[in-house]
Order: C-alpha cells, then sequence, then structure tokens
C-alpha cells in the first residue's frame, strides 16, 4: 500500500478540542475504551471461526496485553483479536463516530449466536488523545490477503497512513503520553486503573513493563511470585550504615493477569457455594464483615440482566450507611450507584449488576431511554421484595437475626417505592419489649385478646354482675353487624420510643399482658405514617398516648357518674394552680393503684411536634406546639390523690397538684430547666413536711 496522507471526515474542526476535554469525565477513562475494543476484535474473530470464514491457530489463547514504558513514555494495548484492513482503518477510525461494533453485528446478527460485542461507539478510541500527544495503530487483519497497516495522528485532523510490519493478526495501539498524564504509564496507577474498569471483561488482560533488556533490578521486598529471577544483587554497604543492605535481585517479570474472566454473577445461583459469594464480597468491596445474605439476580426476558446483591452487616444510624452498587456492561464497568438503574433506597446494599441491554450515551456515563430504564428498575426491586418475603416465610429464624440490620433498607424502600411497600407490609418485623420479633399481622392481632377481655369487665359491675341484659332477637341480629364493622375498624399497634422514660407505661402494659414494640429509629415516624396511609387496617400509638380501657378498674355506673363529677371540680383547680387552660385533666380509677398520675399526649399532637422541631432547627419558631394534647390522668385509687380530692382547699393542695403534674411530665419526657429545678426544689419541701 502506497503511503498515503489525508483529513479524517469528522464534522467540525473543534471535534478533537471536544473529545479532548469533555467526551468523558474522568481522563482514565481510556483504558476501559481501548481494552473493550481490544475484547470486541477477540470476540469477532472468534465468531469468524465459528461460521468457518478463518480458522484459528492451534492453541489460540483470546488475551489482551497492556505494556508500559515509563522511559519511553509509552502504553502499548496489544489484542490478538480481528485486526483491520486498510479500508476498515479508513472507514472505522478515520471517519470518526462511526461505530464498527453495530456494523459488525448488522451484518453477522443472522449467523451467530447471541454473543454481545462491548463497544457501541466509534469515538471510544479517540478517548486515547485525552491523555496522549500522539498515538499509532498497528494492525493486521485476519484476512489472509490483508497487508499490515501503520496509523498515526497527533490529536489534530490531520493523520498519516503507510504499510505496517506487524505479523501476527490483532491490533496493537501505543499511545505516546502527554506530560501531564505520564501517571497512566506507571505500574501501581496502571493496574488500579485496570482493576476498576476490566476486573471482569471476558478475556485475559495482562499487564508488564518494557525496557531496554527486558529485565529490571527490584528489592527483596519488592519481588512477586511471577518474577523470573535472572541472578541475585548484593548491594555493597555504604560507609557509616550500620545494617546490611536489603538484597536485591535482577528479574524479569512476567505479565500479571488482572481480571477474572469468569464472575460470580454470570454462573447460574445452584452452581454458586456460599463460600464464593462470600469470597467475592471480600474480593470486590473489601469489606471484610461477612454480609447477612444476598440476592442473585439471573433474567434474560424481557431484557438481558445478571446481578448480586448484598445485604451488608452494619452497626450505625441510617443517615451515614452508604452502600455501592456496581453497575457493570456485558461485564465492562460502567459506573456506581446509577440512580435511574438501582431504586435509591437500594443503594444502601453492595453489590453488582451486569446488564448488556442498558441504553448507555456515548461516554457510557449516562443513559438513555428512560422507561426501558425503568422497567429494570422497578425488576430489580421487585425480586429484592420477593427474596426478602421468601426468608420471611421459609427461614423465619434467620430473618429475624437480620432484622435490625436490613430494617432500615426495608423501612427506607417502603418511604421511597409504593409498591415496594405494598409487597413488603406483611413481612415486616415489630420488636416486642422481651425481644421477639412479629410480623404485621401478628402484632395487630396481639392485643386482641387483652382488649376483649377488658371489654367483658367493663359489662360488670364493682360486684361482678351484668350491667347491661343480653340481647335477643333483631338486636342480636344488629350487634353482630356491628361486630363485622368493629373488625374493618383500625388496629393499633403500639410502640416505644425509649424504654428507660417510659418504663412505667411498659410496667402498666405488662401486667395487663398487653404488648407494644420497640420503634426508637429515626426512620420510624414517616415509616409509621406511610404504613398508616397505605393500610387501612394498621395504626399507630406510642405507649403513652391514650389510656384505653384495659388499664381502668371496673365502676358501676353510679361510681362513674360521681367520679366524672369530681373530675370537674379538680380539672378547674388544677389548670388554676398549674397556669394551664389547655391542660386535659381526668380522673380515673387504675388497676395500678401505686401509680398516682400519668401524663398522655395525643399521637396527632406527638408527631405535629416532632414536625415542629423540624421546623425549629431551621429558624422557625414553635409557638405553643409541643403543649398540645396533653391528658393528665389522676388516678383516684391512689391515696395521694384520694387525698386532695377530700381537701381540695388544704395548704398544701397546690403544691402536691405541681408535683402531681411533674411525676406525670416525667414519665413522659426529661423535664429541663426551670422545671425541673422547681421540682427539685418541691420536693425537698415534701420531704420537709415528714419531719414536723
Amino acid at each position: 500500500m502506497a503511503s498515503k496522507k489525508g483529513n479524517l471526515s469528522i464534522n467540525s474542526e473543534n471535534m478533537f478540542p471536544i473529545i479532548k476535554k469533555w467526551l468523558y469525565s474522568d481522563h482514565d477513562i481510556f483504558y476501559r475504551e481501548v481494552i473493550s475494543n481490544a475484547c470486541d476484535a477477540i470476540t469477532k474473530i472468534r465468531k469468524m471461526d465459528m461460521m468457518g470464514e478463518y480458522t484459528l491457530p492451534e492453541g489460540f489463547k483470546p488475551r489482551v496485553d497492556v505494556v508500559l514504558n515509563d522511559k519511553e513514555k509509552t502504553i502499548k494495548i496489544t489484542d490478538n483479536g480481528i485486526g483491520m484492513t486498510a479500508e476498515e482503518v479508513e472507514e472505522y477510525i478515520n471517519q470518526v463516530a462511526f461505530s464498527g461494533a453495530t456494523d459488525f453485528l448488522n451484518k453477522y446478527k443472522d449467523k451467530a449466536n447471541a454473543d454481545q460485542i462491548i463497544g457501541h461507539f466509534g469515538l471510544g478510541f479517540y478517548s486515547t488523545f485525552m491523555v496522549s500527544d500522539y498515538v499509532d495503530i498497528d494492525t493486521r487483519s485476519y484476512k489472509s490477503d490483508a497487508e499490515s497497516v501503520h496509523w498515526t495522528c497527533d490529536g489534530g485532523s490531520d493523520f498519516e497512513m503507510e504499510d505496517g510490519n506487524k505479523a501476527e493478526v490483532g491490533t496493537t495501539i501505543t499511545l505516546h503520553l502527554s506530560e501531564d498524564c505520564l501517571e497512566f504509564c506507571n505500574e501501581y496507577k496502571a493496574r488500579e486503573v485496570i482493576e476498576k474498569y476490566c476486573s471482569f471483561m471476558p478475556y485475559e488482560i495482562y499487564l508488564s513493563k518494557e525496557n531496554e533488556e527486558g529485565t529490571e533490578t527490584i528489592k527483596a521486598s519488592e519481588k512477586l511470585e511471577s518474577d523470573v529471577v535472572i541472578e541475585e544483587v548484593h548491594p555493597e554497604k555504604k560507609e557509616g550504615e550500620d545494617k546490611e543492605p536489603e538484597l536485591e535481585y535482577k528479574v524479569r517479570r512476567r505479565p500479571q493477569l488482572l481480571n477474572d474472566t469468569h464472575p460470580l454473577w454470570a454462573k447460574t445461583p445452584k452452581d454458586c457455594t456460599d463460600e464464593e459469594y462470600k469470597e467475592f464480597y471480600r474480593k470486590v468491596f473489601r469489606d471484610y464483615k461477612e454480609p447477612l445474605f444476598w440476592i442473585h439476580l439471573n433474567m434474560d426476558y424481557p431484557f438481558n440482566l445478571k446481578g448480586i446483591l448484598y445485604f451488608p452487616k452494619i452497626n450505625m444510624e441510617f443517615e451515614s450507611i452508604e452502600g455501592t452498587i456496581k453497575l457493570y456492561n456485558n461485564q465492562v464497568f460502567i459506573a456506581d450507584n446509577i440512580k435511574e438503574v438501582i431504586p435509591e433506597y437500594l443503594m444502601l446494599l453492595k453489590g453488582v449488576i451486569d446488564c448488556p441491554d442498558l441504553p448507555l450515551n456515548v461516554s457510557r456515563s449516562a443513559l438513555q431511554n428512560d422507561g426501558f430504564v425503568k422497567k429494570i428498575s422497578e425488576y430489580i426491586s421487585k425480586k429484592v421484595a420477593e427474596k426478602l418475603a421468601g426468608l420471611c416465610k421459609t427461614d423465619k429464624e434467620n430473618y429475624d437475626k437480620y432484622w435490625d440490620d436490613i430494617s432500615p433498607f426495608i423501612k427506607y424502600g417502603c418511604l421511597r417505592d409504593d409498591k415496594f411497600c405494598e409487597k413488603m407490609t406483611d413481612y415486616i418485623l415489630f420488636k416486642n419489649l422481651e425481644g421477639k420479633y412479629l410480623t404485621t399481622p401478628e402484632a395487630l392481632q396481639i392485643n386482641k385478646a387483652a382488649e376483649e377481655e377488658a371489654a367483658k369487665e367493663e359489662a360488670t359491675d364493682e360486684n361482678g354482675n351484668v350491667v347491661e341484659a343480653e340481647v335477643v332477637g333483631d338486636e342480636a341480629k344488629a350487634s353482630d353487624a356491628d361486630k363485622k364493622e368493629e373488625d374493618k375498624e383500625p388496629r393499633t399497634i403500639y410502640y416505644v420510643t425509649d424504654e428507660q422514660q417510659q418504663s412505667q407505661y411498659i410496667k402498666m402494659f405488662k401486667a395487663q399482658k398487653m404488648e407494644a414494640f420497640i420503634m426508637n429509629h429515626n426512620i420510624d415516624v414517616p415509616f409509621m405514617q406511610q404504613l398508616e396511609s397505605k393500610n387501612e387496617g394498621i395504626s399507630f400509638k406510642r405507649i403513652d398516648a391514650d389510656l384505653t380501657e384495659t388499664f381502668k378498674s371496673k365502676t358501676s355506673k353510679k361510681a362513674a357518674a360521681e367520679l366524672e363529677e369530681k373530675e370537674k371540680e379538680l380539672s378547674e383547680k388544677i389548670k388554676k394552680a398549674l397556669k394551664n387552660d389547655r391542660l386535659t385533666v381526668k380522673l380515673e380509677k387504675l388497676k395500678d393503684k401505686k401509680m398516682s398520675s400519668m401524663l398522655t399526649v395525643s399521637e396527632e399532637s406527638r408527631r405535629m411536634a416532632e414536625m415542629m422541631k423540624m421546623y425549629a432547627m431551621n429558624g422557625m419558631s414553635m409557638g405553643d406546639f409541643g403543649n398540645e394534647g396533653q391528658t393528665l390522668i389522676l388516678n383516684a385509687n391512689h391515696p395521694l390523690v384520694q387525698y386532695v380530692m377530700e381537701n381540695e382547699d388544704s395548704d398544701n393542695t397546690k403544691m402536691i397538684f405541681e408535683q402531681l403534674y411533674d411525676l406525670a411530665r416525667i414519665q413522659n419526657a426529661p423535664l429541663e430547666g426551670e422545671a425541673m429545678s422547681k421540682f427539685i426544689a418541691r420536693s425537698n419541701e415534701i420531704m420537709m413536711l415528714l419531719t414536723k
């Protein structure tokens, strides 16, 4: 072939500066692009062999070699793939943005199997100019009559192409690095970048160094197992040195294999052992804590997707959890945590997803075709929900053990994804005060027996006599209808946010064989609201939000009326003593006779107060929120309350009212500032009365 000079067929004279500066956000991406192209070339030649259009040499072993020369400031990337003729170099290289991969697939799509070509864009090769002053291509086509070709370009719009001297079929691309990019021919940097992008590419990738003699002298501590020792070197001890100098070797370093061509996610789940899953996790994520469990994704229709998602063990607050989902396209690393593909809440996990069908843009760093990508995201979410549901059904013991670690993922997922929430509602666990885990349906039914027993007691007086006559006939039918309506009413799940602070209420619940659940995570309040809004039969109340009939003593109608009358009298005096007109006061006979008073705050008021606290953190005023919805309950069965009922005008009554209120508040939330000082002073004053 005669020497040829010409101009690249590009649409603008400014194409190269644009490519060099803006095509890729990370300059190290050229390693991925060129090695991907090399793997494509190997895939193509194997297809040609399979179709009988070419015969591979005996013992053919597909491979890509990356050879560094820090003295010459070059990187050579060589493959033994299909190579190019002069016409193909003209077509695929000189005519920028013509996709050789697309052309090849269109030509042979009906003659071969579905093996994928990694590259989708002809521009990938031009990423080399981001780091190079000029680039050489030496290539020989598999075609028997083809001559080798040498091509060179300095990053402008001019190129030179002539006959080459490459003897073997395949392609070598030589990058002559710019001064500001010499780090990429450093062995350690090259290994780091190639392992980042190419750890699982389908053909073996080897890294080696090139120098004049093919050997180098290294210290004994730098020697690798693969090094071939030519001779030992004993450096002379320098004057003034105490220790003998470290032994050195003159070695020839064998190329180092950098990738695993058969990643675990490409295998079928039944062919993978637990130890293989754990080892893969340690290798990829550098995390030596064992994952709790994993989900192996394997889908062929309507799109091709494989992957493994790991649930890591965590011991930290929700905000500080950070996972990593690595996205691959045909075993080529694309990016971490691409939000269009991975549901946001699953980015808290660690894992890999390989989807050859992803519609990537030219730099492979962003996605196109939102509808298709959304289906992939929904599929991943669905498989995670199915795995968790299956685990809860078939391995509840281990699911219980995992729950504290995985609950942030699930609860956050319920907040972010309505479909995920619907699938997971029955498999959300609630941890009771004894550490036992119950599912949502179990938690809803757990207090039913205690409530029914309380209802029976309510129908009798203090002597055990039935208060109301038994209904018959039509009234009985109406009663049955009412019962059916009651069954439709929301059932309550009681929860505890602070076991120490709410210990008195917990004691009451346990005494009545009532159950409450620990909900002390900062995601729990919005999570509970989500469940309530999506499930008509669920409501949540903190353990101190209300006083149900379960905790009240049996009272005749006459005694209840007397108690109600006394309540009105005390209510006005207590409000006046406490200077709090918004406080609701109730007089009740509680089963726990040792509790003098208690404070309930309605669930609605508490949630509103929590929301206002968030606003206050942003500089907004809370106004009167935080004291709304309070009900002070005085226990008419307690001697101290009985005293104020009988001695309303005593000199000590005001002080006792204040003390009863503060005792109730302490069980609900800590006293702050001046209120605590007054409580301590008042307590001392009350104890002084005992000495008189």
